[in-house]
């Protein structure tokens, strides 16, 4: 079954990794973040060497994102996403795992200072 892991973050500038980015990722020491970097690589090349990464994306900075909606006289387009929210979607990895357990196990290994991970089912 296929799953998307969703990384919601809010780093200040926008950046990737965002763990660099975050005020809580910024409290980490040099080797601490060096050694989730190694932790992350040595996960993706797994998942990849299993088949069960899929893709993964960066995404741009949320004040480049646009929305468009339908209004009474047509398409409207505003500037995005959604200016309330603090957090945003900065990235996604699409997974295929034999069994729900196998993908949380993964999503738990994507989390890191600063983020949240969200794993959602494809239909």
């Amino acid at each position: 079954m296929k799953y998307v892991i969703l990384i919601h973050s809010s780093p200040e500038p926008w950046g990737h990794p965002t763990t660099a980015y975050t005020a809580e990722g910024r409290q980490l020491t040099a080797d601490q973040l060096e050694r989730m970097n190694q932790d992350f690589e040595v996960l993706m090349t797994e998942l990849s060497a299993s088949g069960e990464l899929l893709s993964g994306e960066a995404l741009g900075d949320p004040a480049r994102a646009r929305l468009y909606t339908s209004g009474p006289n047509g398409p409207v387009t505003t500037d995005g996403p959604y200016a309330e929210a603090k957090e945003q979607l900065a990235g996604f990895f699409l997974l295929n795992c034999a069994t729900q357990q196998r993908a949380e196990e993964i999503a738990t290994q994507f989390t890191s200072p600063g983020d949240t991970v969200e794993l959602r089912p494809l239909m």
